[in-house]
């Protein structure tokens, strides 16, 4: 997608139209990111007017700091190398804390092939939270196989079910 001497990798007519449904009722998001590595921040600060309701994001890539910063169970993240959905969930919630925001997005997971994902192929886990409570969650799978690939294909999949249940409860 062309946007005057811009390509655009993410779809920025479901970015613009979640940001319409955030300003129309006085919300916000923030994001949590893992496996995407700042893509989902990337995609909503390319939204018109991003400042009237992206509140920001981290990216946190080992259990070290998705513990301190998001209080995920280093526990559970050492059992799991930091990938499931609990772990998703948590910083969904804990971002959104972190940001002062309405809807928090958390997502963890492999963008390239390593041992605990050989058998099943490239996976993620995302969390859409709203205030503090879990709306929509899930665990996504890419075809690509290039890691940066994976990784927008990720963020525009987690930006498509954003889009899809704001757009259930606003119509």
């Amino acid at each position: 997608m062309k946007t005057g001497n811009i390509i655009m990798i993410y779809n920025e007519e479901t970015i613009n139209a979640v940001k319409d449904m955030l300003v129309k009722n006085e919300e916000t998001i923030a994001v949590a990111e893992s496996v995407t590595a700042g893509h989902l921040q990337a995609a909503f600060s390319a939204g018109i007017d991003a400042s009237k309701y992206f509140q920001g994001g981290i990216t946190t890539y080992n259990l070290g700091q998705k513990a301190r910063h998001l209080h995920v169970d280093p526990i559970l993240c050492n059992k799991v190398n930091c990938v499931a959905q609990k772990i998703a969930d948590t910083m969904a919630i804990e971002v959104a804390n972190m940001f002062s925001s309405n809807y928090g997005v958390g997502i963890t997971g492999y963008a390239s092939m390593v041992r605990e994902c050989e058998d099943e192929g490239l996976f993620a886990y995302f969390s859409l939270a709203y205030n503090g409570k879990v709306m929509v969650s899930g665990k996504i799978t890419s075809p690509e196989k290039h890691p940066y690939q994976v990784q927008v294909d990720y963020a525009k999949k987690v930006i498509q079910e954003i889009f899809e249940h704001l757009n259930s409860y606003n119509n």
